[in-house]
Order: structure tokens, then sequence, then C-alpha cells
């Protein structure tokens, strides 16, 4: 313990006081998050300031293994009671987005020459949610940092842009409630950016999207246990593969965080307080990122993933208006 303390101590607190800074940051800017505050400021310092040798092993620590358990924690904020409820009414919309943002990141992602976990990454937080599941796909994939830092930079733009244009086109649109709450629920990555568009359009359509995404946000197992697979089968070949030594393990720990919210035996209070734990460890692991993140490569390889963001969004969001057309869900 010592030993891990001395060699990640220091790279783990500078961490810790970006997160911090974050943190507060996202209470004043909410539509803008602790975890995108949290990337910007860790490259803000790593380009100002020279980080000294000794806190590389802790930053890389935070940004793999605090990253890991922050995801186990985020666990405590489901509820399958309500996934189950709405389960029947979305999961036929949420498949068929998920088909159209995975087809659409891998065809515009060979198009753009974008590296093929860059894709990936941009794919998942796209069609499940957002920084959560890059943070446990990244895992899965064994993804640099640097990619890791693009697509939650690019599914950061995307969101903004969502919460002030879904509830403008809802209306135009003339969808109902449940309709606005579907398609926000199934094209909007970020749960708060959900949130917020959901309820600019009504009170009805924002518990609606937010039970939605929470359904969609558990597709975070599957896709992650398929990514830890294929990307193991790519690199190490099919007679070296032992699933074992690549199954993503945290995945199990989100998954037990998700039933023992929902069985009720642990105080509402305290599941609230671990997912508010894992939810600040996210913006902690993102500084981390941050921190080692070039912003040189991130101007250079930017516009390719924000062209890749805006063709995968674009793919989900119209694909889930028309799956609702098509099954007279609105």
């Amino acid at each position: 313990m010592k030993q891990l303390i001395r060699e990640n101590g220091v790279g783990t607190l500078i961490a810790l006081a970006v997160a911090v800074a974050a943190y507060f940051l996202g209470i004043l800017v909410p539509v803008v998050g602790g975890p995108v505050l949290g990337i910007t400021l860790g490259i803000l310092v790593t380009s100002v300031w020279k980080m000294p040798s000794i806190s590389r092993k802790g930053i890389k620590f935070t940004s793999k293994y605090i990253l890991q358990l922050a995801v186990v924690l985020l666990g405590f904020q489901m509820n399958a009671a309500s996934v189950i409820r709405v389960g029947q009414q979305s999961l036929i919309v949420i498949c068929l987005t998920l088909t159209a943002a995975f087809l659409t990141a891998y065809l515009v992602g060979k198009l753009l020459h974008v590296n093929k976990k860059l894709a990936t990454l941009v794919g998942v937080g796209t069609a499940i949610c957002g920084g959560s599941a890059i943070a446990a796909a990244s895992s899965a994939i064994n993804a640099e940092d640097q990619d890791i830092s693009y697509s939650i930079s690019t599914i950061f733009l995307f969101n903004v842009i969502a919460v002030f244009l879904f509830p403008v086109v809802g209306h135009l649109l003339k969808l109902s409630d449940t309709g606005f709450g579907m398609w926000a629920g199934t094209a909007i990555n970020d749960t708060s950016s959900v949130v917020a568009a959901g309820f600019s359009f009504s009170n009805a359509a924002g518990n609606f999207a937010t039970v939605v995404k929470l359904t969609r946000s558990l597709m975070i197992v599957p896709v992650t246990l398929a990514l830890a697979y294929i990307t193991s089968r790519d690199e190490k070949g099919q007679q070296n593969f032992n699933f074992a030594k690549v199954f993503p393990w945290f995945i199990l720990g989100f998954l037990a965080s998700a039933i023992l919210n929902s069985t009720g035996w642990i105080p509402t209070a305290i599941t609230g307080d671990l997912a508010l734990m894992g939810k600040f460890l996210i913006i902690m692991a993102m500084a981390a990122i941050g921190l080692n993140t070039s912003i040189q490569a991130f101007i250079k390889a930017g516009p390719r993933a924000l062209l890749l963001g805006a063709a995968t969004w674009s793919a989900v969001a119209l694909s889930s208006l028309a799956v609702q057309l098509i099954t007279r869900i609105w």
C-alpha cells in the first residue's frame, strides 16, 4: 500500500485538485458539466505547466482505475423497476438507434480515416450515454487517453446543441410528451442534457425521457463485453484469446450496484451519495485524462472527430424520429 501511494500519490493529488475546481465550475455552468470541464482544465494545466515526472504514474492510475471505480459507483443511480416499465416502449427504438450509431461511426470513421478506437468511442458515447459509456468502453478496448479526450469533447459539443435545439424542433414537429421524451431519451447523449432538454419541453416529457435514458444506459453492459471480446481477438489472435484476462470486471460491479439499488436494501440517501461520488470520480478521471492529453495532437485530430460526431449524432436523432413515426409512438 505504501509503495502504491508513493508511486501514484502525486499524480492522483494533482488530478484531484483539478477535479475539485472542475466540480464547482460545473455547478456554476451545469450545461457544460464537470467531466468536460475536468478534461478542459487538465489540458490547460498540462499546456502551461510542465508536469513533474513523478506525477505520471499517478495520472495514469487515476485515468484507468479511478475511472473504473467511478463506473461501478454510477450503477447506484439505476432503478430496475422503472427501466422494466418503460422498456417495452423504448427497447425497439434504443436497439435501432444503437445500430444506426455504430454503423455510422464505422463507415464515416473509415471515410474520414479516423482511427478505429476513436471511432468506436464516438459511436459508443453517442449511442449509449456519453461520458459514462466512453469511460466503460475505453477500458474494454484499451483506448489511448487522447482518444478518450477527443470523444468526450465531441460528445459534449452535441450535448450542448441538443439542449437548445431539441425542444424547438419537438414543438415544431408537434411531438407529444411521450414522443419527445422518447426522442430525447434515445438521441441525446448525456443524462444531464437529456433531463435539461426533456423538462424544457414539459414535465411529463422530462420524466419519461429520464427513464428512457436510464434504460438506454444499461446497454453499457452488453456493448462493453462485446467490445472487450472483439478487441482481444483483434490484438491477440484467436489462439491466444483468454476472455477471463480481458473481461472488464468492473462492469459486474456496475451491475451489482444497479441491482442493490433496485432492491431497496440500501437506504436511498446512501445510494445517492455513492452515485454522487461516482460522478465526482468521473470528473477526477477526466481531469487525469486531460492532464495526459497533448493539445497539439487534439487540434490536429479534432476536426475529423467533430465531423464523425456530427454524422453519428445526426444518424441517431433522425433514426429515433423515423422509428417513432413508423411505430406510431408519437
